[in-house]
């Protein structure tokens, strides 16, 4: 009796595509209409990162911030300069932001962007798995990372699962999409009894 077994492989020659993906990142929401609210839309919406930047900052420097707001906008704030191409900055940042609030899944999600681009995908990877496991509100941006660190790490399996997911979650996601429609599922036939 033949038993089918399912397995994702990397078409050859576009493994280090993977390598040049860039990560996506989410902004943490802000209410209101204050200084931190046009932080959030800033990285949120994109525009100038450096005026985002300097309209974080601003808000940062108000002593009477609420706490939820202060960590939204270090995280927001790192969002903004990982696309300056400050990723220590960004870094510091989301650490600051999860001091603040340690059950931010976006902000685990948004960390874990970072190390991909310092190519520590191990960190990665448990980064942005605590941030799907916290409920990080676009967890299609979060198995798109994961998919990333995934195959960085030589889990094909697992970054074709990522990407399928994350197209599942939202269907318009060109860059998952994209990603996904380089792998091929091949059926093989097992003859061997197990």
């Amino acid at each position: 009796m033949a038993i089918r077994s399912v397995s994702a492989i990397l078409l050859g020659g576009i493994a280090l595509a993977a390598f040049a993906a860039l990560p996506a990142e989410a902004a943490v929401t802000v209410l209101g209409n204050g200084i931190a609210r046009a932080c959030y839309e800033a990285a949120e919406f994109g525009g100038d990162a450096h005026d985002g930047i300097a309209e974080c900052s601003l808000a940062l420097d108000e002593a009477a911030i609420p706490i939820t707001e202060r960590a939204a906008t270090f995280i927001n704030r790192g969002i903004l300069r990982s696309r300056s191409s400050d990723p220590d900055g960004a870094l510091d940042d989301y650490n600051h932001g999860l001091e603040l609030r340690p059950n931010l899944g976006e902000g685990y999600v948004d960390r874990g962007a970072v190390m991909i681009l310092f190519q520590r995908y191990a960190d990665a990877l448990k980064d942005i798995t605590k941030g799907i496991d916290l409920g990080a509100n676009k967890p299609e941006i979060a198995y798109y990372d994961r998919a990333i660190a995934d195959e960085a790490l030589g889990d094909i399996r697992g970054a074709y699962e990522d990407y399928k997911k994350a197209v599942e979650i939202a269907p318009d996601f060109t860059l998952a999409t994209e990603h996904l429609s380089r792998f091929k599922v091949v059926i093989h036939k097992r003859t061997d009894g197990t």
